[in-house]
């Protein structure tokens, strides 16, 4: 069984892999330091037997929070790791104030739009031609709970 935790310098190896694996701009290993280093970010795995799953990271700005990325290794999915990891975030952004949630995502991303629904987000805007490789539309969606 996976467990969630605060991501770690010591896993930027295997994120950056998943990273590379999964998106055609993908972040680099740098680029993930740089935010893992920020007071106002927070970047949680799952991990199994001491390899990462998934990943996601926020930027937090007051009593709102900018998802960065999420993303769950293509063996691990259908294990509702995306799910935990979601649920997990959720719980440290409400016990820290932040009432606000936004996220972008491919408006081809089916499964993950479906996701972003079930646990309360809605769709609330589109960004024309965000993605690059391919070229896609970025479908925004936000979630708000009472503070």
């Amino acid at each position: 069984m996976y467990e969630i935790r605060e991501m770690q310098i010591d896993d930027l190896d295997q994120v950056v892999q998943i990273e590379e694996d999964n998106f055609s701009v993908p972040w680099t290993a740098n680029g993930f330091f740089t935010f893992l280093i920020r007071e106002d970010a927070l970047f949680l795995v799952a991990e199994e037997e001491g390899e990462i799953l998934g990943y996601l990271g926020i930027l937090i700005s007051m009593d709102e929070g900018e998802i960065t990325n999420v993303c769950v290794t293509k063996k691990a999915r259908r294990r509702g790791i995306g799910k935990a990891l979601l649920l997990e975030l959720i719980r440290r952004m409400d016990m820290q104030g932040v009432f606000t949630i936004h996220l972008d995502v491919r408006k081809s991303n089916t499964p993950a739009i479906t996701l972003y629904e079930s646990l309360g987000f809605v769709q609330d805007g589109l960004r024309r031609q965000y993605y690059e490789l391919p070229k896609e539309d970025a479908i925004l969606m936000s979630r708000k709970t009472v503070g």
